[in-house]
Order: structure tokens, then sequence, then C-alpha cells
């Protein structure tokens, strides 16, 4: 079955600002696509439990959006899940190798376009549900991306996050070694906050925390798993 059409939420066109924050963000993400796509996952266990954890969440008479699905290997393994899974990324490079990956592995539910969640509009109340894993924090705007979710969430809907909390960090990280790492090239831009910040900033988007879990089976685990539902 295909995925809700993609269709305006208002009418307002993205700032040049924006325009050029995705670009720049796009340029990024479609250079290291290819060792992105290779790159084994760090904790393969705590993965495992996320997949088992939201597959539990979904159903066979949702329609989902994901969005930051990079290469799609997650949105393969859940969309069986689904009705329909629409999964989206700004990186035009992580979706062709998306497409790849989904030639090779057919899903009737799935399907990848490019799009960026915080300026795209992506359908207004389309979605049972919004997947969002390690995206958050690369957005520019939190707040922004979060009421963006919850413009195409349909009442009752669930936004789906894994995020790391990068606040949550050895303060020499996210204030020393991921500017520099950024001045190389080597890291896209990130927000620095915590999960108290990051739910606060749901709560205020007037979506009620569902859930917060950690999944991590490898030391500290900065990976906060909330799910918010939309009220209705």
């Amino acid at each position: 079955m295909s995925s809700p059409a993609i269709a305006p939420v208002s009418s307002a066109s993205p700032s040049a600002a924006a325009r050029s924050a995705v670009a720049s963000q796009a340029r990024f993400w479609d250079r290291i696509a290819p060792k992105y796509a290779a790159d084994p996952i760090a904790d393969l266990a705590g993965y495992e439990a996320t997949l088992r954890r939201v597959q539990g969440l979904l159903s066979t008479q949702h329609d989902v959006l994901e969005i930051g699905c990079g290469t799609g290997s997650t949105a393969l393994r859940l969309a069986p899940f689904t009705r329909s899974l629409l999964a989206t990324d700004v990186s035009p490079q992580m979706i062709a190798i998306a497409h790849q990956r989904l030639a090779a592995q057919p899903s009737p539910q799935l399907s990848f376009a490019v799009a960026d969640a915080e300026t795209a509009a992506l359908g207004q109340g389309a979605y049972d549900a919004v997947l969002a894993f390690n995206v958050l924090h690369l957005m520019s705007d939190l707040d922004e991306a979060l009421k963006q979710v919850v413009q195409v969430l349909r009442p009752g809907g669930l936004l789906i996050s894994k995020t790391a909390c990068v606040a949550e960090m050895n303060p020499l990280i996210p204030y020393l070694a991921v500017p520099l790492m950024r001045a190389i090239g080597k890291a896209p831009p990130v927000l620095c906050f915590d999960e108290q910040r990051l739910r606060a900033a749901m709560v205020q988007q007037g979506l009620q925390i569902f859930c917060a879990e950690r999944h991590g089976t490898r030391g500290k685990d900065i990976r906060a798993f909330v799910v918010a539902r939309k009220p209705g």
C-alpha cells in the first residue's frame, strides 16, 4: 500500500537561511553516505532492543513517517509492522542507497523520499506515528522540528524517538571535540541538550510523554528512547 502523499501543511516558504542550512546538511551527509552505510552498528544488542520496543508500538493499521532515515536499514526492519511507511532524509545520497536496499529487499509498505523534517511539507494530520531515530539532536531548531511533528501526526498519534542527549556527555566532547571536528568537516552541527530538556520541548509543543527509557548495553547510554503522544 502506498504511503500518504507529501502534501503542504502551510503556504509559507522556508527562509533563505533555512534553505542554506538544509543544503549544507545535505552536502555533509551526501559526502559521508557510503561510509555511513558500511559502518557496523556500535551497540547491536541495544539497537535490537529498540526495534522490538518500536515494533510493539506499531500496527499494520498505522501510516508511519520516519524522519532522518539515513540509508534505510531501520525502515526496512519496521515496514512490515505498518500499513505504510514513508522514510525520509535530507541527503539524496542516503536515499539513493536506501532505494538500492529496498530493491534488494522489496517491502510493499515502504517508500523513500528526500525531504527535510524542518522545512518540507509532509502532510498535515497524515500519520499515526512519526519515527525519529538519532536525528533530533541534529536539527537546527529542536522546537521547530517538534512543531512539524505535531502537525503531521493524527490525534492520538505517537512520536517515537531515540536521541543522543549530548549534554550528558563529558563536556570536552560537545564543547571542544565536536566544534573542532565541525571546523574540519568531520561532524555536522549538533544540539546540546539532556533528556529533561528534550522531554520539556516535547511537552511545550503539546505532546504527552508516554515513556522514557534507555536501551544501551555498553557503558553509559546517552541515547534516550522517548515516546510522546499527541492528544486526541
